[in-house]
């Protein structure tokens, strides 16, 4: 017993399976969009959102963290994580069971002989059990859920990051569809004005019946934009109030007054592509994962090993319960137990190798998040410099079509041009225009991706201890079933 225990001792720190060690992966020293030949500066991502300027804004994400769905599981993730670390933890501890019994015995006359007798017996005791954990299966498996813990961590700033972007997304969309349907609505405005006047001009002999039909036609055809674009804005709204966990209805009032669409202070500091290891909760997320299923391996390795427990219990039995603790009536047992796999059909081999194959996928996984992550960044770097680019030329475009249109229209009162220049320069002008408004919308949609793509989420605090239901009467007590099935007795 003592060599056991001295052995148990020197193996304490003993574990088998692969050590976690974080994986070395090559990462491109800048963007290859990037033309700078200074080096880039770090990525500005602490409330990027701000660098909107838009107040409304900036308390709809507030409010969008405290009260989104998708925030409030991954919060409860976070508590089945650590719970679940706890408890993995304590099987590293010896553990300990109390007892008592008094039991109440009558002997029958026939059965002694005599008469009847009655007797009374009094037990009670403690049980306690240890796991030497020899080679350490608890420990690999306590190492497990604490990477597991780590990764509900990230989980949760990955739903963050998700949602800011999302409700960031879908108000510049909202704010573009109030933007165009307020240009149909001018357009159609200005359509009608001019069908007014070639009616005028018909009828004094001036123009033709053509030309009035065209000009009413226009007129109709920019009008049916805005009952798409309202269904649009409509979907954008209730979107927005879903993420931060309102009905769908409940921001149209709130939102129904018009603002400019939100514009982004550019250019946008990227830094490194090496950063994303560090700023992309998705990233980080799936790291910590491989670690988690690394630790699995081993914990499956250590049950092929010996397994050594320590098993006692100490209990006192008497007829009087003033008797009870002395020493006569004490009993005691201690003991190891060896446990020694000697043959299961190659299960135990298998199980390593199905670890193994796991933690495979998970390093894969790995990998392949740190490539998706370059990607994005790439691609939105590259979307947003080609859209300023696009937005420039389409605000040169509607420039010249609404000079265009000015000079046609006046040129058309004055008799010195055909109705067919009128039409043609309404129709580019309304068509460059709401191009206009949507590269706009573009450009903060393409920012927000960036910021996105370069893990820009939720830096403030988000509390994840606090349960979503409140359970109230959790001790003992009679429940409403029991409590009729006993009136209805």
């Amino acid at each position: 017993m003592l060599g056991l225990l001295v052995l148990s001792s020197c193996l304490a720190g003993c574990v088998v399976g692969p050590d976690y060690q974080k994986p070395l992966i090559s990462m491109p020293g800048k963007w290859g969009s990037s033309k700078q030949a200074k080096a880039p500066k770090p990525a500005e991502l602490s409330n990027w959102w701000q660098r909107l300027r838009d107040p409304e804004l900036n308390a709809l994400v507030e409010e969008a963290v405290a009260g989104n769905l998708d925030v409030a599981s991954a919060k409860a993730k976070i508590r089945e994580a650590r719970a679940t670390y706890r408890q993995t933890a304590g099987t590293l501890l010896p553990s300990v069971d109390g007892s008592a019994s008094a039991t109440r015995t009558r002997t029958s006359a026939a059965s002694t002989g005599t008469s009847a007798q009655i007797s009374s017996q009094f037990e009670t005791g403690f049980d306690a059990s240890w796991e030497l954990d020899l080679f350490g299966a608890n420990k690999r498996s306590t190492e497990a859920a604490k990477y597991g813990l780590d990764a509900a961590g990230e989980d949760l700033r990955s739903t963050s990051l998700t949602l800011v972007g999302d409700v960031t997304s879908y108000y510049a969309q909202a704010r573009g569809y109030q933007a165009r349907i307020a240009l149909a609505r001018r357009t159609a405005a200005s359509q009608r004005e001019t069908a007014a006047l070639t009616r005028t001009k018909f009828e004094a002999g001036s123009s033709s019946a053509v030309d009035v039909a065209n000009a009413s036609g226009l007129a109709n055809s920019t009008e049916a934009e805005i009952p798409s674009l309202e269904t649009s804005y409509a979907e954008a709204v209730h979107r927005l109030s879903v993420l931060t966990g309102r009905p769908p209805a409940a921001l149209t009032e709130r939102l129904k007054r018009s603002t400019p669409i939100p514009t982004p202070r550019l250019p946008v500091p990227t830094g490194v592509p090496a950063d994303i290891l560090l700023t992309r909760p998705d990233v980080r997320m799936a790291e910590r994962q491989y670690a988690q299923y690394t630790a699995k391996v081993g914990q499956a390795e250590a049950a092929r090993y010996p397994s050594v427990s320590l098993t006692g219990n100490i209990d006192t039995t008497a007829l009087n319960v003033g008797d009870l603790g002395k020493n006569s009536s004490i009993g005691w047992s201690f003991g190891p137990t060896l446990s020694v796999p000697l043959f299961s059909g190659g299960q135990k081999k298998a199980a390593v190798e199905v670890a193994q194959a796991q933690r495979d996928q998970y390093f894969v996984a790995y990998r392949s998040s740190v490539l998706t992550a370059l990607e994005d960044v790439e691609n939105a770097i590259v979307s947003l410099a080609q859209e300023r680019i696009r937005n420039g030329k389409l605000a040169a475009s509607a420039k010249h079509y609404r000079d265009a249109a000015s000079l046609s229209r006046s040129l058309y009162q004055s008799g010195t041009s055909s109705f067919l220049d009128v039409l043609d320069a309404e129709r580019s002008l309304y068509t460059a225009e709401d191009a206009l408004l949507q590269s706009r919308v573009a450009i903060a949609t393409d920012y927000i991706a960036l910021n996105k793509a370069l893990g820009g989420g939720w830096s403030g605090l988000i509390d994840a201890g606090k349960p979503e239901v409140k359970d109230t009467n959790t001790g003992p007590h009679i429940t409403t079933s029991n409590r009729q099935l006993a009136q209805q007795q």
